[in-house]
């Protein structure tokens, strides 16, 4: 995936991962619930994931699809983030989440296998 979900998009992509295919209207209910927008609103975002690629529309009653996965748009995120913010250094990137964040010791734990597994 190389698209910019922005947080709108990412909020119905959201739901679309967790829950599987709902109608248009099932999004824009949901939508409602829990952040308060309109119908039109979630209508306005499920066009622009539409048009980018991320969501496919079926019918019966305005299905929509996720086409992308849950992890494709972390990746790309993570991506934009490091450059954006670590001039490109998975390097920094880590330092600074290391430095910053508190570990249990079963995460350092799992930490230590991944980067034993990349050697």
């Amino acid at each position: 995936m190389k698209m910019k979900l922005f947080d709108s998009e990412l909020k119905v992509m959201e739901i679309l991962w967790k829950e599987g295919d709902l109608s248009a209207g099932q999004l824009a209910k949901v939508l409602k619930e829990r952040i308060g927008w309109n119908r039109n609103t979630t209508y306005t975002v499920i066009k622009k994931c539409v048009e980018k690629g991320a969501i496919e529309r079926y019918e019966p009653n305005f299905m929509c699809h996720a086409l992308i996965e849950r992890k494709e748009a972390q990746h790309y995120e993570t991506q934009e983030l490091i450059e954006k913010m670590f001039d490109g250094s998975r390097e920094k990137f880590f330092s600074a989440f290391l430095e910053e964040e508190e570990l249990l010791p079963d995460e350092i734990e799992r930490l230590k296998r991944l980067i034993e597994r990349k050697k």
